[in-house]
């Protein structure tokens, strides 16, 4: 009889519960989603006394809105337009050609023509120099639109959808954080985990070695797994599918998104040899071959329009059948290299794609894969690089030296860039390559959109000019939700791109992102309803520093309807057109803060002479302890072309010790002060191409010792020699001469760390790795000073 009268009493209040929270759901006002968050709402008072008399407010929750899609950003690094076979390239593509058959082709999708400026402007939905971000952030400078600090006046698209009721999550390349903020003081508000995503699993800066690579869970370092193989793009895809499946386990009512950006195809070109091997002898006809059988492919396939010209490579760049034979073998492989590392970046996308089929999600979720954040590079210079550090260091490498390694290419014991003459061929049908936003070269990639609950036709091609900027309020529209005013409590600069939605069912729509600026270290151009504009002010394989005037910069035009890859120059038929276009980019560039224009490449890594905040500052000491490791350069203490001194206390135990002391760089180039076999030394690796090594003669005896490093530079410019004296307790025990040093650059990833050497070894004979490299001894405090 009471469980009788239990289950029919609290039966009842139930049902009145539920009837009292849907009338007020239903009175309920609805949500204004363009402040975010979404404010509270403010809560009922009681004047009853005994809960059992009163009802609770119905629980406030932001979700999203009802059909909101999944959404799954896929980008490319440094992928041109002609190097997938979905575009009419050599390279196979497969997961990319199945979305394509299942979705939509974009042929006039564009970029910034550089990294970190393209996902800025990817992820806000604002031009690049409208998030400070007019080129990577190590070459920030001190002007607006420049600056490298992303302005919380830009929220990004993952906090617009987190704060509207997503998950989100980011993984691999990120190079959106100011390089004075990568230290461990922060501040973090621009690192991922602050920049809308709950989670974070990739590298912070432009680059990694895929093999040893420098990640980020969140704000913490971690080292990597421990497998057999190991390889970043097999380890970022794993790490999103379990969170993709884990999300939707536990919420499965509950749209994700997923920004996916794979360190690949930017140097270094590192893949398994077996994909290496797929590509063995596909090149062997060279680069102008290849470039002209992927423009025949892209006319044949309509990818290109049937009167599209072929433009002359580069005068810079020598025609295949003018090389010598050992050239072309040595860049043969290159190409073999390179298509091996996009055919397996495209199979691991496939895995993750698979994974969204897996979990029954295809239909309402919207894939977004861009085939590059710019253009394929010819940062690898005329002959390739077996370490991609000699370019940052003015080192040009020679054919000769780099043949001997032709096997190792694409391996752990290599950083490698390919030649630019690939570059050319792999951004077909264009001219230029990443860096020249003049040029679609540049800036034309090929995009793909799968979203089978929003596209009602897979398998066409859309032809409306879009930007990278378009993508933001598209996933916005596709999502149903408003473009926030505030955020934050920050009132918002608006979103500067156009909703691409408007495409996915109509191939004929009137084109409506008809105006668009692109600047990069001063090649600029400037598009207008099918027109364009553009002056070459550099090519990117010229690291010499030598820069024309600006005002001598001479301007081409170009109709683009009728001239797909900028072959035609009209600027002598047109001059008034030109004119017109020419006073356009003044007025764009004055409005999104383009000017001044800074055209220094290498000086601008260099803070002072950028004019970018730099965390060290003036200071000519460091102190550092045990357990400070991970340091990246730009926020370490700057030892280039100057004398310094590095004083470690440290306590010997009985037995000998070894292991680093202090250590900055990477196999490929930087320094350590380590003990080997317990006897105290200092090695200088220049670029891996040359070692200068002093060390003292005997081992360091059991107690307390105090080791320095006294480093004399020669002056007289950069990247000169000096030398080295090492003492031990006041005693000199060795010197040596130190031949040359590097002026700019020890590495893109690799760091400074205190007792041990976290990725691939500085020095020889001390081990690999942070564990076999730690040091046995105990530090104090390690000293380091410059003069």
């Amino acid at each position: 009889m009471f469980g009788s009268f239990h289950h029919t009493t609290f039966g009842a209040a139930a049902i009145f519960v539920a009837l009292t929270r849907i009338a007020a759901a239903q009175s309920a006002p609805a949500l204004d989603r363009t402040v975010l968050p979404i404010a509270d709402p403010i809560p009922p008072t009681y004047t009853e006394m005994d809960v059992r008399n009163t009802q609770p407010p119905p629980r406030f929750e932001v979700k999203a809105p009802e059909g909101a899609p999944n959404v799954i950003i896929v980008l490319i690094d440094d992928l041109g337009f002609g190097a997938t076979t979905t575009f009419g390239g050599p390279i196979s593509t497969p997961t990319l050609d199945q979305l394509a058959q299942e979705g939509l082709r974009y042929n006039n999708f564009h970029t910034t023509a550089l990294c970190s400026p393209t996902r800025v402007a990817l992820k806000s939905g604002r031009n690049h120099h409208t998030n400070n971000t007019g080129s990577i952030m190590e070459t920030a400078t001190a002007y607006p639109g420049n600056t490298g600090a992303i302005p919380n006046r830009v929220a990004p698209l993952a906090e617009m959808l987190r704060l509207n009721g997503y998950s989100t999550g980011a993984f691999g390349k990120w190079h959106e954080t100011a390089a004075w903020e990568t230290s461990v003081s922060g501040p973090f508000d621009r690192w991922p985990i602050h920049q809308g995503f709950d989670k974070f699993y990739g590298f912070i800066g432009g680059e990694t070695d895929q093999w040893s690579p420098l990640i980020f869970d969140g704000v913490r370092r971690i080292n990597p797994p421990h497998t057999e193989g190991y390889h970043f793009t097999e380890d970022m895809t794993n790490q999103a599918i379990n969170w993709m499946k884990a999300q939707q386990s536990m919420t499965p009512d509950k749209p994700f998104f997923i920004y996916f950006a794979t360190g690949a195809t930017h140097a270094p070109h590192h893949v398994p040899k077996d994909w290496i091997e797929k590509y063995h002898g596909q090149f062997d006809n060279g680069w102008d071959a290849v470039r002209e059988a992927s423009y025949e492919r892209q006319k044949s396939q309509g990818i290109i329009p049937e009167n599209t010209m072929l433009p002359p490579r580069p005068e810079d760049i020598a025609a295949w059948d003018d090389l010598p034979e050992d050239h072309k073998t040595l860049f043969r492989r290159q190409a073999e290299v390179f298509a091996g590392f996009v055919a397996h970046t495209d199979h691991n996308i496939g895995r993750l794609v698979q994974a969204v089929d897996d979990i029954g999600e295809t239909d309402n979720t919207m894939i977004i894969y861009i085939a590059g954040d710019n253009g394929t590079s010819a940062e690898g210079g005329m002959v390739g690089m077996f370490n991609e550090m000699t370019y940052f260091n003015g080192v040009q490498e020679k054919v000769e030296d780099l043949l001997p390694l032709i096997d190792k290419w694409g391996s752990p014991d290599t950083f490698p860039h390919m030649s630019a003459g690939w570059a050319i061929a792999f951004d077909a049908p264009f001219k230029w390559t990443k860096q020249v936003a003049s040029d679609f070269g540049g800036t034309r990639n090929g995009m793909v959109v799968r979203w089978p609950a929003g596209i009602e036709k897979g398998g066409g091609m859309r032809s409306q000019f879009g930007h990278v900027i378009d993508v933001a309020p598209t996933v916005l529209e596709a999502a149903s939700l408003p473009e926030p005013r505030m955020v934050n409590g920050i009132p918002q600069v608006p979103i500067e791109g156009t909703s691409l939605l408007y495409t996915f069912n109509d191939a004929d729509a009137p084109e409506r992102h008809t105006t668009q600026y692109f600047e990069i270290f001063g090649n600029r151009a400037i598009y207008r309803d099918g027109w364009l504009a553009r002056t070459v002010h550099y090519a990117p394989w010229d690291s010499s520093g030598k820069r024309k005037p600006l005002e001598d910069d001479v301007w081409d035009l170009y109709h683009v309807q009728e001239d797909f890859s900028l072959a035609n120059n009209l600027a002598s038929e047109h001059p008034e057109k030109l004119a017109e276009m020419q006073a356009l980019f003044m007025t764009e560039a004055a409005k999104y803060h383009v000017f001044p224009i800074d055209d220094r490449l290498i000086e601008r890594t260099n803070p002072a002479l950028a004019g970018r905040p730099d965390l060290i500052g003036d200071r000519t000491s460091l102190t550092l302890y045990e357990g400070m490791n991970g340091m990246l350069e730009n926020t370490f203490i700057n030892v280039k072309n100057r004398s310094m001194k590095i004083t470690a206390e440290i306590e010997i135990p009985e037995g000998g010790a070894s292991g680093a002391l202090l250590v900055q760089g990477s196999r490929y180039g930087g320094w350590s002060l380590h003990v080997r076999e317990g006897r105290p030394a200092y090695e200088y690796n220049f670029l891996g191409l040359e070692r200068f090594v002093v060390e003292g003669p005997d081992p360091l005896p059991a107690g307390p010792a105090t080791v320095v490093l006294d480093f004399a530079y020669d002056g007289g410019g950069l990247g000169k020699g000096g030398t080295a004296t090492i003492s031990v307790n006041g005693e000199q025990v060795a010197e040596s001469r130190i031949g040359r040093t590097q002026p700019n650059v020890f590495s893109a990833d690799e760091t400074a760390d205190v007792g041990l050497d976290n990725q691939t070894p500085v020095a020889q004979g001390i081990g690999y790795g942070p564990e076999e490299t730690k040091f046995t001894g105990t530090i104090h405090e390690i000293v380091i000073e410059v003069m």
